[in-house]
């Protein structure tokens, strides 16, 4: 079955909300040019509230490696998602099993740099100039038809929504789903009944 990610969480509620409906992990944007910007300690206050089940990853957008420590280190995150420009030299400084590099697809998929980053997952996103995620727009996912064969952890993120998620899922395949702003009511602040059914969609 696969997984789902909720990611941008603001706010207790929102988090408690994707808990109960089934999610797997939440992810907290600490990127602070993003509209679902969440300081480390407001963060580290909705985490103490969340069930050990739950997968609390961080999302860093080229943040400096004692930032992302300490960030990791007082909020208690399980996983590391880097959604920059991060070399595979400064992914290797974090443990392995807790690194997810993301790259932001245009119309194809350079699997040779790719393959660089020895991470222990990899999360594809839609490429936008001006934003590094949460664009509500989704790539051509075929690109990643058959790519779980590399043997890593692979998330599917962009324009995911409960209308779209299982065609996504059927074409390319993925370990996890991530979705943002597909379920929100505006940016950081997250739909119920959206949220619920795309939880449900991914997991039919």
């Amino acid at each position: 079955m696969v997984r789902v990610k909720i990611c941008g969480i603001t706010n207790l509620e929102d988090a408690l909300n994707a808990v109960d409906a089934g999610c797997d992990a939440l992810g907290f944007v600490f990127y602070k040019k993003s509209p679902r910007y969440i300081a480390p300690q407001a963060a580290r206050d909705i985490i103490r509230n969340l069930p050990a089940k739950v997968i609390k990853i961080g999302v860093f957008v080229n943040a400096q490696e004692k930032n992302i420590r300490h960030t990791a280190r007082i909020c208690h995150l399980d996983q590391l998602q880097f959604h920059g420009n991060e070399s595979p030299e400064f992914c290797a400084r974090f443990k392995e099993d807790r690194v997810i590099k993301a790259f932001r697809i245009r119309d194809r998929i350079d699997l040779k740099n790719i393959l660089k980053y020895k991470t222990s997952a990899y999360l594809f996103d839609t490429f936008n100039n001006s934003k590094a995620g949460g664009t509500g727009k989704k790539f051509n996912w075929s690109l990643l038809k058959d790519f779980s064969k590399i043997g890593k952890g692979i998330f599917l993120s962009g324009g995911l929504n409960a209308a779209n998620v299982k065609s996504a899922i059927s074409i390319a395949q993925p370990e996890w789903v991530d979705a943002s702003s597909g379920i929100e009511v505006g940016p950081g602040r997250k739909d119920a009944r959206k949220l619920k059914k795309f939880i449900q969609a991914a997991k039919l």
